[in-house]
């Protein structure tokens, strides 16, 4: 699976390229060189939207090994029981 990244003006002055570019995978659309937007082919948006309720196919959805997540560990303290 292939990313492209395209800033709103290459956008607006080749949307042919941008909808080509959706067979090889999601097209990421900048604002100000920030993600803003997201193209994708109609097939891979039904895919996406369909009801996954098992974590094992969340997690191999394409794409998933460059979403960059470090989440803060959590710090569960223990108390001993008052019985």
């Amino acid at each position: 699976m292939t990313i492209t990244t395209l800033s709103s003006r290459e956008l607006n002055q080749d949307v042919t390229r941008a909808k080509k570019a959706t067979r090889d995978g999601p097209v990421f659309i900048t604002d100000r060189g920030k993600p803003a937007h997201v193209l994708l082919s109609f097939e891979d948006y039904q895919k996406l939207t369909q009801q996954r309720r098992n974590i094992a196919d969340a997690l191999a959805m394409p794409g998933v090994e460059d979403i960059e997540f470090d989440p803060p560990r959590a710090n569960l303290g223990s108390r001993p029981a008052n019985l």
